[in-house]
């Protein structure tokens, strides 16, 4: 039995937490229904209006920003958290990477930071988008299994900045050709190609393929989220697109606690389609997954645009089932418009 159909039943509850709209991706706890008191008082009434616009002021004074930290598997995982609006967003962002720091009060349940304690990091940007970032000694302080973390988390959570590419690191004002402790190689300038959550498992030669990086789920009931993994294909696939559709259909590894919501007969029907932007999949009926009145799921769906809007010049992806685009997802929306990537990844709330 496939890693997909034997998490069916975890999926199937997913389906029904993770969801995508305008403004980002939710994967939180449920809210529970609460029954209101049945006297309220004037007094209640105007602390309670007062507690909105509490409330309001305080989201409106924040900026929502993705944080690469680490899960309780070892995944380098993007949340994303209201921080204090700041025109240092890209510092800002480094300095909640930080154990025991600003992070604390904030951290996802089962989530620890990447950086080790008192840990001053600088960024200077240069105008072709280079992020250079300098690090004071208290950065050599880390557990040797956390140097390719602390890696993919730093350049992951910097590249999200429109002006940002890659990355450059320093120590005390020295530029560090490989991290301190274990001695891994640090390229340049880092980028997003190089990937993250590198899974090599079932790669037998590694010299003749490419690195792809699809979203698969992690975390546990009530409080699901997507998890980028970088794995590698044969250099034999030439359409990266269908490339990504096979890997969420084959699913993680077997050792992986992740899950893939594609069932192992879904199918591509014809060759994707590339036009200004938008790629276009027709795909069997399998992709409904069993659910009633032919709908998609929409974690699957978001699953789907996370992974191909990694594909450089993808912004938004059509889905048709046997040809047809007059289809919808499971909250019952219809899918006549092609679906973008939403601005923020794990935003942990509806």
């Amino acid at each position: 039995m496939s890693k997909n159909k034997a998490k069916i039943l975890g999926v199937t509850v997913l389906s029904s937490t993770v969801m995508l709209s305008g403004c980002g991706l939710f994967g939180g706890e449920t809210k529970k229904k609460i029954d209101p008191p049945k006297t309220v008082a004037i007094g209640d009434k105007n602390a309670s209006k007062e507690t909105a616009a509490k409330e309001k002021g305080q989201v409106e004074n924040t900026v929502k920003t993705e944080l690469y930290l680490i899960d309780k598997n070892g995944y380098v995982v993007p949340q994303t958290l209201n921080l204090p609006k700041t025109t240092s967003v890209a510092k800002q962002a480094l300095e909640y990477l930080v154990a025991n720091g600003a992070i604390t009060n904030l951290l996802p349940n089962h989530f620890r930071a990447v950086l080790p304690e008192d840990t001053v990091p600088t960024v200077d940007i240069s105008k072709d988008g280079v992020a250079t970032v300098d690090f004071s000694k208290e950065f050599k302080n880390y557990q040797p299994e956390d140097e390719m973390k602390i890696l993919q988390s730093v350049t992951w959570t910097l590249t999200q900045f429109n002006n940002i590419n890659s990355v450059k690191l320093k120590m005390n004002g020295h530029e560090l050709t490989e991290m301190p402790v274990n001695g891994t190689p640090i390229s340049e300038h880092l980028s997003r190609a190089s990937g993250i959550n590198l899974d090599t498992a079932d790669v037998v030669d590694i010299t003749n393929t490419k690195p792809l990086t699809v979203y698969y789920v992690g975390g546990e009931e009530n409080s699901y989220y997507f998890v980028p993994v970088t794995r590698r294909v044969s250099n034999k696939e030439k359409d990266n697109y269908v490339a990504v559709v096979n890997q969420l259909i084959k699913g993680p590894s077997g050792k992986s606690p992740l899950v893939s919501e594609f069932m192992s007969d879904v199918k591509l029907l014809e060759a994707p389609k590339y036009a200004d932007g938008t790629v276009t999949l027709n795909f069997n009926k399998n992709i409904f997954g069993g659910i009633e009145d032919k709908e998609i799921s929409q974690s699957l769906l978001d699953a789907l645009v996370l992974s191909l809007t990694e594909q450089n010049g993808v912004e938004k992806v059509a889905v048709q089932v046997d040809g047809k685009a007059d289809i919808k997802n499971d909250k019952g929306k219809k899918l006549s418009e092609p679906v973008t990537r939403p601005e923020k990844v794990n935003t942990g709330s509806f």
